[in-house]
């Protein structure tokens, strides 16, 4: 009979170009070893040249983007979707190195290409092997928040995101990343918890008509966020990396998702299931200290 694996715990850091994925891990990290948690950080964009930490594990070991593009003749979209399709071939290689890790809890930095989450099946199927080899893993969704200045993008957020949850198949914590610039590109429509909580998206239509383009797309839009309000999925965490509280309130939410809060002990289960049920933290409480702190004017128009 063949062994089991032991649990392992980790996240799987994704989301779009320039969403703050990398600096979100070094941040992450930092904080997990303050609190005195084991944790390695594993690297597997084949594209990512200049990390801000000193990688566990790094895909560049296995393949990378320059390679693939100068052996294939790809250009760097296809060929990062090569290497995550070379490493799905290859799950032996990543799994024998992250056993050399021993029980670390695990970061795992993904590429950007927002594709391997939505259309592509390298990445599910990866996470499948790493289930399978016992790692309890959460997807942590990272989106730059100043996309809630405007409507239009925001929607387009909330239908990636959407899609991402149902194709990535994790616990998932989705989470606007960079919340002291939320207003850098214009004033928010609403108020903080109006993007976090995802309510009442007919409003966020409304506003559309505002531009003679998008009000030709009015019914598309209204059918958009119709979905996204059926299926309840979609909501958000506001961080700030350089800000401690919001970092632990992320980890608290990935440790409720994916297991790690309730301990591998009976004892130490009921310990934390008490403790997580007298500092358990509502929404409208994480949100709010965010949108006193960063977004103080509470948008534009309120929400009701």
């Amino acid at each position: 009979m063949a062994a089991v694996s032991p649990v392992r715990f980790g996240q799987v850091v994704v989301g779009p170009p320039g969403s703050g994925k990398t600096t979100y891990c070094a941040g992450m990290a930092e904080l997990l070893r303050g609190t005195g948690r084991p944790v390695a950080l594993v690297n597997l964009d084949p594209a990512n040249e200049t990390l801000p930490f000193a990688a566990d594990l790094d895909l560049a070991e296995l393949v990378t983007v320059e390679d693939v593009m100068r052996e294939l003749r790809l250009g760097p979209n296809g060929a990062l979707l090569y290497c995550l399709e070379y490493l799905e071939k290859n799950m032996d290689w990543l799994l024998q190195r992250l056993a050399a890790l021993g029980d670390k809890y695990i970061l795992f930095d993904f590429p950007g290409q927002v594709e391997l989450y939505t259309h592509n099946a390298a990445v599910p199927r990866i996470l499948r092997r790493l289930e399978k080899a016992n790692f309890r893993l959460t997807a942590v969704n990272l989106v730059d928040s100043h996309y809630c200045s405007d409507p239009g993008k925001f929607v387009s957020v909330l239908l990636s995101t959407l899609a991402m949850m149902l194709h990535l198949a994790l616990p998932h914590i989705n989470v606007l990343s960079k919340i002291d610039l939320a207003e850098k590109f214009g004033k928010l429509h609403f108020g903080l918890d109006f993007y976090a909580e995802v309510m009442d998206l007919e409003r966020l239509a409304e506003l559309l008509d505002d531009d003679p383009f998008t009000r030709r797309y009015r019914r598309l839009t209204a059918k958009l966020t119709g979905l996204v309000e059926d299926y309840g999925l979609v909501s958000f965490v506001p961080l700030n990396v350089s800000d401690k509280a919001t970092m632990a309130r992320v980890l608290r939410s990935v440790d409720k998702a994916n297991g790690y809060v309730f301990g591998a002990g009976e004892e130490r289960s009921i310990q934390t299931l008490l403790a997580c049920a007298v500092g358990a933290e509502f929404q409208d409480d994480v949100v709010g200290a965010a949108a006193e702190q960063y977004v103080p004017t509470g948008g534009g128009m309120e929400a009701e």
